[in-house]
């Protein structure tokens, strides 16, 4: 996955922006509807970001294979049963199952997971990482998303979903793998 990612191969994120926007006490999760194969849109209004853990307290949205991505998200909720209230230690239980697991090793997914205290980008090479600025971004979209809400990020009066609205419509018209139909998730 390592290399996928470094390379700038896009062809393994096709159809995928999420982008998670910590501010003003508020989080806001967004993701873009687009799925494709290749060069087609196969589907348009797809769900990738969702609620999970006990009352859905945590956002979780997914980039990669589809069937990895639902793999990881089963066994973080599994993890967030273990640890109620735990997001982080949920996290890196998580990440040391993936990196070391055969199985979840092949899995081509990353994930962006947030409650209301911590936001963080969890990656199949064990990495846990949470943002100093509040904003993560992933899939084929995400530096543009990422790159838009750091600059919606600092103007006044703005919530936390009018940034990830903005900057998703900012993605969209950029990347051909991203759509604006958005679905967005909020914590606050």
């Amino acid at each position: 996955m390592q290399n996928m990612i470094n390379s700038g191969d896009a062809a393994g994120w096709h159809g995928t922006t999420i982008l998670c926007v910590r501010h003003g006490g508020s989080v806001a999760m967004a993701g873009d509807g687009q799925v494709s194969m290749g060069q087609t849109v196969v589907k348009g209004n797809a769900r990738k970001v969702r609620r999970i853990g006990s009352g859905g307290t945590v956002l979780a949205g997914f980039a990669g294979a589809t069937a990895d991505a639902f793999t990881l998200l089963e066994r973080l909720e599994a993890k967030l049963e273990r640890f109620p209230g735990q997001l982080e230690r949920a996290c890196v239980e998580l990440a040391k199952d993936w990196r070391t697991d055969r199985y979840l090793r092949r899995l081509e997914a990353m994930m962006a997971v947030a409650d209301k205290e911590r936001s963080f980008t969890l990656t199949g090479n064990g990495d846990v990482l949470e943002p100093e600025d509040g904003v993560i971004a992933i899939g084929s979209g995400g530096n543009y998303a990422l790159a838009a809400a750091r600059a919606l990020i600092g103007l006044p009066d703005l919530t936390a979903e009018e940034i990830a609205r903005r900057a998703m419509k900012i993605a969209a018209e950029i990347c051909v793998y991203t759509n604006n139909n958005v679905i967005v998730e909020m914590i606050a």
